[in-house]
């Protein structure tokens, strides 16, 4: 072996190092700034807020009370109860309105839970969001008119006509776009709470119930009318609405629905609220137009600040209904 001074020790090793540490470079490229950007986080949709009062009520209620109904590859809740007795007079559905859970405080939940000592077993559905109530119509703002006061009125009336044109037809097409959009979803609506109520029949049936009685609160009994009008199930023998409300896009209306049904109906109503009172009085003259009508009304009294004895009363008159014999309402 050459000998070498110690002093070129140094460069002999550098010269030795180098080679290696281009090749490692050359092998490991510089990454791609484009790479190294954060991707965006896929969002998950957000879950419904009846998904979530249905999760609520999962936790409080007791289990038994729960039943899991399936529509198709979804599933969901319904409180069942049933009746006290070896020899129940049937099921009563119960229908919330908007906004309202299976076990609403106003009218749902004290139905469903006093229901079963009049021998009549309650299943109690959650509704999902309705998508119809989401849909705004869009403004379309006309352009600003002229500012210079240079321009003649005849400059003026020569420009303003075609921009207001254009703005009306805009706001018209847009109308158009509104309102086709809404029809579709209100008819996606309906669609998903009919399924609920086929299901909800589905499992009446299995209790081999005698009776089945459809009853909605609110906007509840505007989607039992229309179910009962449009599918006319042979299982469903009467109908009860309790405050009846029309949703703000359904098509047809209440008014029109109920001189269709051919099935026994009661109206609950209450008369110390004139909107009410004025609806109730137009489904009541509507069905008086038939020969052959079921249709009955039951007037209520708003209880200010005593709600339970409101809903006492409201459970009284349904259960009078329900069951003629009982004359203690």
């Amino acid at each position: 072996m050459p000998f070498v001074h110690r002093s070129a020790l140094p460069a002999l090793c550098l010269s030795l190092i180098l080679p290696w540490t281009f090749s490692v470079e050359a092998a490991d490229p510089a990454p791609d700034p484009k790479s190294t950007e954060q991707q965006p986080a896929q969002r998950q949709p957000l879950p419904e807020r009846s998904q979530e009062e249905a999760a609520a009520l999962e936790r409080q209620l007791p289990a038994q009370e729960q039943q899991q109904l399936q529509t198709g590859g979804d599933s969901f809740l319904a409180l069942w109860k049933p009746a006290n007795t070896s020899e129940p007079k049937g099921v009563v559905i119960i229908i919330p309105g908007a906004g309202e859970s299976a076990d609403w405080p106003q009218a749902i939940a004290p139905l469903r839970n006093k229901l079963p000592d009049t021998e009549w077993g309650s299943l109690s559905l959650s509704l999902p969001d309705m998508r119809s109530d989401a849909a705004q119509p869009r403004v379309v703002e006309a352009a600003p008119a002229p500012t210079d006061k240079a321009n003649t009125a005849k400059d003026a009336s020569t420009e303003a006509k075609p921009i207001e044109q254009v703005a009306g037809g805009e706001s018209e097409v847009a109308d158009r776009v509104v309102a086709q959009s809404t029809e579709e979803q209100v008819k996606a609506d309906a669609e998903r709470i009919f399924t609920r109520i086929d299901a909800a029949l589905a499992f009446a049936e299995q209790q081999n119930a005698r009776s089945i009685v459809l009853l909605g609160h609110g906007t509840g009994a505007y989607w039992a009318a229309r179910y009962l009008s449009e599918k006319q199930p042979s299982q469903v023998q009467k109908l009860v609405m309790v405050a009846a409300q029309s949703p703000a896009n359904g098509q047809p209306q209440l008014v029109e629905l109920t001189p269709t049904l051919k099935l026994p109906t009661a109206d609950f109503f209450y008369v110390d609220k004139p909107q009410a009172q004025k609806a109730a009085l137009e489904r009541l003259q509507a069905s008086k137009r038939l020969k052959h009508s079921n249709f009955s009304q039951i007037p209520l009294k708003a209880l200010p600040g005593n709600q339970n004895a409101q809903q006492e009363q409201l459970f009284r008159r349904v259960r009078g209904w329900l069951n003629p014999q009982n004359t203690d309402r």
